[in-house]
C-alpha cells in the first residue's frame, strides 16, 4: 500500500461496480425487466444500489479516519474530501427516494387509470394524507428547534434529517431485534429434516387458503368485466374502449360466470364513471398479481415437500435421487452439480448441510448477543470503558500506548456486522402483516410492491448503519465524515442527542417478545397478536397455521395423486385438492395416500405445459375416494349455487368465519389507521 489512495479507490469502483451488477441480478429475478418500465426500474435500482454501498463507504470512513499508522495495514482508504462528498451523495438520493419518489411511483403504479395525468393525480390525492402527517410532525419539530438554536438554514437541515433519522430508527431498532431472534431460529428449524418436512406441511393449509381466495377474488372481478361489456352500449366511447381492454386482459370461463352470477356477489352500478372503472382495474391488477403470487407459492410448498420426503426416505437405502417434477420451478445451482453420485448425494443433503447448518445457527446466536448486549451498553461505555461494548471491541484495535486503530481486518468484521444487521431487519419484513398483502414474486413482482421494499431498504440502511456506528468508541466514530454529516445534526438539540443515544435500548422489547412468544399472549388478550407470525404459539397439530399438519400432508397428496392420475390435473389449477374441504382422520372422506410422496411424481410430466390455472366449483359428493367421485364431478353442471363447509369449532370455525367477514371490509388502501404507514389490504399483495 503507497501513501496515496490508488489503490483503495480502484477498490471502491470495482466495489460499486459489483454491487450495482448484484442488483441487477436481483432485480432480474423478481421483476420481467424487459416488461417493466424505466421509470420503476431505475428508482428500485438506485434505492437498493445506495444503501448496498454504504456496507463499503462505513468501513473505508473508519480506515481513513482512524486507520493503523503503518501504511501496509491501514486498509482500505480515502481522502476525507472524497469520503464526505460521498456520505452527501449517498444521503439525499437515498432521502428523496425514500421520502418523495417512491411512495409517489408506487402509487402511481398501483392506479387504475389509464391516462399518465389522471394515475398522477390519483398519486397526489393518495398521498395527501401522508404529506399532511409529515408536514405537521415537520411544524412541530421547527418550534422546537428554533426556539433552542434560532432562526438558521443549519437549524431546518437538521430538522429534516432528524425526522428522517428517528422514524427510520424506531422502525429498524423493531424489525432488526424481531430478526435477532427469528433468523437465528429460522436456521435451526431448516436443519432438523423431518420437522422441516412438517413444518412445510402445516404451511400447505394456509397456502391451498389463500390460493383459493384469490381466485375468487379474481372471479368475482372478471365478472364485473363481462356484466360492463353486456351493457357498453349505454355509455361513453371512451368507457367502451377500456372496458374492451379490461375484457382482454381477462379468462373468466363461462362455467364459473355462470357460478358468480348465481352467488349473486359481483354487480355493476346503474351509473359507470371513471372512478369506478379505475377502481375496478386496479383490484383486477391486484388480485391478478395475488393469483400469480399463491400459485408459486403453492407450487413451492409442493416442490420443497418433494424434495424433503426424497431426503427422508433415502435413510433406508442411502442412495438420494431428485426425481423430475412439475412443480420445480427452476432448479438450483447445487441441482446442476453432475459430480455427486447418489450415495454423496444423501450424505450431502442428509449430513452436511444439516451441519452447517446448525453451525452458521451457533454463529448467528452469538452475532445477536452480541448486538444486543452493544446496544444496552453504549452508553455506559463512558463510565466502564470502551470495551463493553462487544461490537468495538471487535472492530477497533486498542494499543496502551498508542491510539486506537482501524485496519483492514477491522474494516472486513465491520461489513460483516453491518450487514447482518441489514439481514435481520429486512429478514423482519417477511414476516411483518402490517405493511399490507405485499410479497415478492419470481419473475412476476407487482411494480407497486417492487417500489414499496426499495423504499424500506433505502429507509432502513441509513439509520441501522449510524446506529452501528454508535457503538464503535466516541473518539473513533466522532471523527468520521459520516458522523460529521449527519451525526452532528441529529445531535443539534438535547433531545435528538437522547433519542439517538438511548432510545436503542428498547431494542430488548421485540427480542424478549420474539424469544419468548409474548404475540400469542397479546393475541389472547388484546387480540393484536397477528401483527407478526409467532411460530411459538402452536397447537395440538405442533405447527402453526389455517390447520394442522395433517391436514396440509393431506392436501400435498391429494394434488400429486390428481397430477399422476389425470393429465388435466397439472393444466387446471382447479384440479387441485378441493378448496373448501378440511382434513379429517375417516378415510371416506380423504384420498388413500401414498407411502411415498416423491414416487407419487411422474418423471415424464416435467415437461407438460401448464397453461392458466382455474379453480373448478366444489360440489358436494358422496363418501369414497377421489378416483371414484372424479368422473361424477367433472360431468356434473358448474351453473349451481356455491357451498360453504362450516368447520367444527375444534378447528375454530367461527373464529375464521368472523375473521373472513372482517376481511371483506377491507376493500381500499388507506382505509383504517394503518393506511397512514403504507398498509393496505390482502388482495394486491405481492414479501424483506
Amino acid at each position: 500500500m503507497t501513501s496515496t489512495s490508488a489503490g483503495s479507490s480502484a477498490f471502491f469502483v470495482l466495489s460499486l461496480l459489483s454491487i450495482c451488477a448484484l442488483v441487477l441480478l436481483l432485480l432480474r429475478y423478481y421483476l420481467p425487466l424487459r416488461a417493466t418500465p424505466a421509470y420503476v426500474c431505475v428508482p428500485v435500482f438506485l434505492a437498493i444500489a445506495l444503501p448496498a454501498s454504504i456496507i463499503v463507504l462505513l468501513p473505508i470512513d473508519l480506515a481513513s479516519s482512524a486507520g493503523a499508522d503503518t501504511e501496509g495495514a491501514r486498509g482500505i482508504w480515502l481522502s476525507d474530501a472524497v469520503v464526505y462528498k460521498s456520505w452527501r451523495i449517498i444521503y439525499w438520493l437515498t432521502f428523496a427516494l425514500t421520502w418523495a419518489v417512491l411512495p409517489m411511483l408506487g402509487e402511481y403504479c398501483d392506479s387504475g387509470y389509464r391516462e399518465p395525468k389522471a394515475r398522477g393525480m390519483y398519486a397526489i390525492r393518495s398521498l395527501g394524507r401522508y404529506w399532511a402527517i409529515m408536514l405537521a410532525a415537520g411544524l412541530v419539530g421547527s418550534i422546537y428547534l428554533i426556539w433552542w438554536n434560532g432562526l438558521h438554514l443549519e437549524t431546518f437541515k437538521s430538522l429534516v434529517m432528524a425526522l428522517a433519522y428517528t422514524w427510520g430508527l424506531i422502525l429498524g431498532i423493531y424489525l432488526m431485534g424481531h430478526g435477532l431472534v427469528a433468523f437465528p431460529r429460522s436456521l435451526f428449524r431448516y436443519a432438523n429434516v423431518s420437522e422441516r418436512l412438517r413444518r412445510i406441511q402445516s404451511q400447505a393449509p394456509k397456502t391451498h387458503e389463500k390460493l383459493t381466495e384469490a381466485l375468487e377474488k379474481l372471479d368475482q372481478y372478471e365478472y364485473q368485466v363481462v356484466q360492463l361489456k353486456q351493457r357498453k352500449n349505454g355509455i361513453t366511447r371512451e368507457f367502451q374502449e377500456w372496458i374492451d381492454e379490461l375484457a382482454d386482459k381477462g379468462s373468466l370461463p363461462e362455467n364459473r360466470a355462470g357460478v358468480v352470477r348465481s352467488m349473486g356477489t359481483s354487480t355493476v352500478p346503474a351509473i359507470i364513471t371513471e372512478r369506478y372503472l379505475a377502481d375496478l382495474s386496479r383490484k383486477l391488477k391486484r388480485a391478478r398479481h395475488a393469483k400469480l403470487r399463491f400459485e408459486n407459492e403453492w407450487d413451492h410448498v409442493i416442490a420443497k415437500a418433494l424434495r424433503t420426503q426424497s431426503i427422508l426416505d433415502s435413510k433406508g437405502s442411502q442412495r438420494l435421487e431428485f426425481k423430475a417434477s412439475p412443480y420445480r420451478i427452476s432448479r438450483g445451482f447445487l441441482d446442476r452439480i453432475t459430480i455427486l453420485t447418489p450415495y454423496s448425494r444423501y450424505h450431502f443433503h442428509a449430513h452436511i448441510i444439516p451441519g452447517l447448518t446448525y453451525a452458521t445457527w451457533v454463529i448467528t446466536i452469538l452475532a445477536s448477543t452480541a448486538i444486543v448486549w452493544s446496544e444496552c451498553v453504549r452508553e455506559a461505555q463512558d463510565f466502564g470503558g470502551p470495551k463493553l461494548s462487544l461490537i468495538g471491541w471487535t472492530v477497533v484495535h486498542r494499543h496502551a500506548s498508542a491510539r486506537s486503530q482501524i485496519g483492514f481486518g477491522s474494516q472486513l468484521t465491520a461489513a460483516f456486522w453491518l450487514c447482518y444487521m441489514c439481514i435481520c431487519a429486512f429478514y423482519s419484513l417477511t414476516e411483518v402483516k402490517i405493511w399490507g398483502n405485499r410479497a415478492l414474486v419470481r419473475r412476476n413482482t407487482y411494480q407497486e410492491s417492487a417500489t414499496w421494499y426499495g423504499l424500506q431498504v433505502a429507509k432502513l440502511t441509513v439509520p441501522l448503519s449510524y446506529n452501528f456506528l454508535t457503538m464503535t468508541d466516541p473518539s473513533i466514530y466522532k471523527s468520521t465524515m459520516f458522523h460529521k454529516f449527519l451525526g452532528k445534526l441529529i445531535d443539534l438539540s438535547p433531545l435528538g442527542k437522547g433519542f439517538s443515544s438511548f432510545f436503542p435500548i428498547f431494542i430488548l422489547v421485540p427480542v424478549f417478545a420474539t424469544a419468548f412468544g409474548l404475540y400469542g399472549k397479546i393475541k389472547n388478550i388484546c387480540g393484536f397478536g397477528d401483527l407478526l407470525d409467532d411460530d411459538d404459539e402452536d397447537g395440538a397439530g405442533g405447527y402453526a397455521g389455517t390447520g394442522s399438519w395433517r391436514e396440509g400432508r393431506a392436501l400435498i397428496e391429494r394434488e400429486l395423486q390428481n397430477a399422476v392420475g389425470h393429465s388435466l390435473a397439472l393444466s387446471q389449477r382447479g384440479h387441485i385438492s378441493p378448496p373448501n374441504e378440511r382434513y379429517t382422520d375417516s378415510a371416506s372422506a380423504a384420498a388413500a395416500p401414498s407411502n411415498n410422496i416423491a414416487d407419487t411424481t411422474p418423471s415424464s410430466s416435467s415437461s407438460r405445459p401448464r397453461p392458466e390455472r382455474r379453480r373448478p366449483v366444489v360440489e358436494d359428493e358422496d363418501e369414497g375416494n377421489f378416483f371414484d367421485t372424479f368422473a361424477t364431478r367433472w360431468k356434473n353442471t358448474f351453473d349451481t349455487a356455491g357451498f360453504q363447509f362450516k368447520k367444527p369449532g375444534w378447528l375454530g370455525g367461527d373464529e375464521e368465519s368472523e375473521t373472513g367477514r372482517s376481511r371483506g371490509g377491507q376493500e381500499d388502501r388507506g382505509n383504517g389507521f394503518l393506511g397512514l404507514f403504507g398498509g393496505r389490504p390482502e388482495e394486491g399483495r405481492v414479501r424483506l
